[in-house]
């Protein structure tokens, strides 16, 4: 990934683009504190990492949130695993990954960017996600992992 530092401070909260500076062992807790992480194993957020843009939000040396973007840098984007600590929640941190996100340097100009979201529809609503792509149907292919 060609990625450009992201850095930014509000108050006592720190918000890097340095995959060196995650905490892995605190991303997987939280993912497995999530309706949508709960199978993930450390191996698989490594490669998840590994090719990934990340973001990591930290209060003093403690990561409290994690956001990526799967992306070719090119075209399209997907925000996935967007996550705060339960006891740094209503702080406007997963707002501030979000938008972080959204202006990171390396996904300007992309065509596209999509996410998929169970219970957090008013947050990405705010920044222009839609329900309604224009004559587009959403597929998958799911396998058992």
């Amino acid at each position: 990934m060609n990625d450009r530092q992201i850095d930014e401070r509000r108050g006592a909260l720190y918000l890097s683009s340095d995959r060196g500076r995650l905490d892995l062992d605190a991303v997987l807790a939280m993912l497995h504190d999530s309706h949508w992480g709960g199978g993930v194993t450390r191996d698989v957020l490594e490669r998840a990492v590994e090719n990934s843009l990340c973001l990591g939000v930290y209060h003093g040396d403690r990561q409290v949130a994690f956001a990526r973007a799967v992306t070719d840098l090119a075209t399209y984007a997907y925000l996935t695993d967007v996550i705060v600590a339960q006891d740094a929640r209503g702080q406007g941190i997963g707002s501030w990954m979000v938008d972080a996100l959204l202006r990171h340097p390396d996904l300007q100009g992309l065509r596209r960017i999509a996410l998929l979201t169970r219970d957090a529809r008013t947050l990405y609503e705010k920044f222009g996600f839609t329900t309604d792509p224009p004559r587009s149907t959403y597929m998958e292919l799911r396998k058992a992992i």
